[in-house]
């Protein structure tokens, strides 16, 4: 049986804007298992995105309960899930938020250096770099990056620790489909080879038609949760060009 990475139970999260509150989570349950590959789908505005954060521990439910890796988040004081997402948690943001006065490896090596690795940082950034296709890119800074590379520099930087799950928020959404399936690519091999579980938040069919599992959400709640057999299965690894 699989091991439990995320259990949410009847979770709920308000936003409040002057006397306006809007319920962005109202009552959701969802359980996410290790080795899931697993797409997050629904319109906007639906919840996706909050979902993530909450398992991320970049936000706290205003009820309910969020346990990752068998820790209650809304237990935690700050700096602990700070800790927890140094540690055992990669982002992929859809703003990037790569450090502007970096270049792609040094943005990369940094997240490496928080996480205390030592002198080989410098060549683990550089190989994640080159698998992602952008090795001949790595000393340049964000601001001499098309959008699509500086996706692809915010991935590299989410897996380069290979950390027990990676939440990616619109993974695809700068990148042209071949690049795209070479990522996803990518992704499954860290998953099958590493035990790595990877929760996306997206839009694009093609993300969908990798996943193993899709959620469904729309007003806050999960309205479908199904298995699937996906098309990663049966791929193959290819280069990003």
């Amino acid at each position: 049986m699989k091991n439990t990475l995320v259990d949410a139970t009847n979770v709920k999260k308000d936003f409040r804007t002057g006397k306006v509150v809007v319920n962005a989570l109202r009552g959701l349950d969802l359980t996410i298992h290790e080795g899931d590959f697993l797409s997050i789908v629904g319109p906007s505005g639906s919840g996706k995105t909050t979902l993530l954060n909450l398992i991320g521990a970049l936000d706290v439910a205003t009820s309910g309960t969020v346990k990752v890796f068998g820790e209650d988040l809304s237990t935690l004081s700050r700096r602990k899930r700070a800790d927890l997402r140094l540690k055992s948690l990669g982002f992929v943001f859809q703003a990037y938020n790569l450090v502007p006065v970096l270049t792609a490896r040094e943005n990369v090596e940094f997240v490496l250096e928080l996480q205390g690795v030592g002198s080989e940082r410098c060549e683990t950034a550089q190989s994640v770099l080159e698998d992602l296709s952008l090795g001949e890119l790595a000393d340049r800074r964000p601001n001499e990056l098309s959008g699509g590379q500086q996706q692809r520099v915010a991935v590299a930087r989410a897996v380069a620790s290979r950390p027990r799950l990676v939440l990616a928020d619109e993974p695809t959404a700068n990148l042209d489909s071949k690049n795209a399936e070479a990522l996803l690519e990518m992704m499954r091999h860290l998953r099958d080879e590493h035990s790595m579980t990877f929760v996306f938040s997206t839009h694009d069919p093609l993300v969908v038609s990798y996943a193993s599992r899709v959620v469904t959400l729309h007003d806050g709640t999960v309205v479908s949760d199904e298995m699937k057999n996906s098309v990663a299965d049966d791929g193959k690894t290819e280069g990003i060009g």
